[in-house]
């Protein structure tokens, strides 16, 4: 398995730059409030029995991305998507869940597993001088608060690669699960996220899928909960409040993960599908997948297979959805429905979990 050291070696910003980004974003602009008629109407009869935490979601049409001045490049343009039924986890896989995973398969993660310089130099443009002996240890990148305003380019500033850190010590070595049962894991990466999918017979949504159950039903609006954009004093998500990365305000009573179910559902009854963390998709992640859709036939069930990431040329990067408690609309907007980014699969960061989906 890969590691992810080789992205360190490599500069933070080939990979964080999709967790922080400069743009400043205008007000949302007015939207209608009301629920798609298509949207979760049944394509097919539902399953018989019900799945434990999970949702059924019966599948239907929707517009997926968006043309709204608020989206991203890799957002554009708006089109036709449907896809069939499906069940999905009410939440994002907890510490509880992960752990009883690995306790069952003694499954070890990639921010467990040392890497090797080979593994390291494959990643790595040609000529980058081999690390040193002290940087091949296992750990992860964390997020660290700076003391006060930085250079919001310099990632650098605020991911910090911290050897021991890991699902079980989120903060490095000193840090652990206590009363962090219910929050969603972390510092899992893609091949961790499909592991797991497959000892609990389920798979990582796709991007479409996930954009169809996180809208609850809303056409086209630019929040999972709706038209209001959130602020310093208006909460409906675990994301950051005040000045980043500097300043976090505590409005939503968490600086970093909350316990899943700390917040408001959606109108399918899920749970974080905007902030917390970030969430794993099938998906290849292609910056230009959407180029050439112009929304008057509707795709089925797509699925990106490959793709490039510029930010990431070197590997194949894998699809995230959701945003974390480190977005803000000041900052990274990327909480909202329609928002996507690449990350490399052999990467985990502290605010980086998956949920799963099942067919029927």
């Amino acid at each position: 398995m890969k590691n992810n050291l080789g992205m360190l070696c490599a500069g933070l910003a080939a990979f964080a730059i999709a967790f922080a980004a400069t743009k400043v974003w205008d007000s949302p602009r007015a939207e209608r409030s009301v629920h798609d008629a298509t949207a979760n109407q049944p394509t097919a009869l539902p399953p018989a029995t019900t799945v434990p935490g999970m949702v059924w979601i019966h599948g239907g049409e929707f517009t997926m991305g968006t043309d709204s001045e608020l989206g991203w490049p890799d957002e554009k343009p708006a089109h036709r998507v449907r896809v069939d039924g499906f069940w999905i986890d009410e939440t994002e896989v907890t510490n509880s869940q992960f752990a009883a995973f690995v306790e069952a398969t003694k499954y070890l993660t990639t921010a467990e597993q040392t890497p090797s310089v080979e593994e390291i130099l494959a990643q790595v443009p040609p000529g980058t001088p081999a690390p040193s002996k002290d940087m091949l240890v296992a750990g992860s990148l964390v997020f660290t608060m700076t003391d006060g305003p930085v250079d919001l380019q310099n990632y650098s500033q605020w991911w910090k690669w911290t050897p021991g850190a890991n699902w079980k010590h989120p903060e490095g070595p000193e840090s652990n699960l206590d009363d962090r049962e219910q929050h969603p894991v972390v510092h899992v990466s893609w091949d961790d996220a499909v592991a797991f999918a497959k000892w609990a017979d389920k798979r990582l949504p796709s991007e479409a899928e996930w954009e169809f159950a996180a809208r609850g039903g809303l056409i086209e609006k630019p929040y999972v909960w709706g038209d209001d954009p959130p602020s310093d004093t208006r909460v409906f998500a675990n994301i950051w409040q005040g000045a980043f990365p500097h300043t976090n305000l505590k409005t939503d009573g968490f600086i970093r993960t909350a316990p899943v179910r700390s917040f408001q559902p959606n109108g399918f009854g899920l749970f974080d599908m905007a902030g917390n963390v970030w969430e794993w998709c099938a998906d290849a992640y292609d910056r230009d997948a959407y180029a050439g859709n112009n929304g008057l036939e509707a795709l089925s069930n797509p699925l990106v297979e490959s793709g490039f990431d510029p930010r990431n040329p070197r590997s194949a990067s894998r699809s995230q959805r959701g945003g974390s408690f480190l977005c803000n609309d000041r900052y990274c907007s990327r909480y909202r429905p329609s928002a996507r980014h690449g990350l490399s699969p052999d990467t985990g960061m502290s605010n980086v979990g998956f949920r799963c989906v099942k067919s029927p």
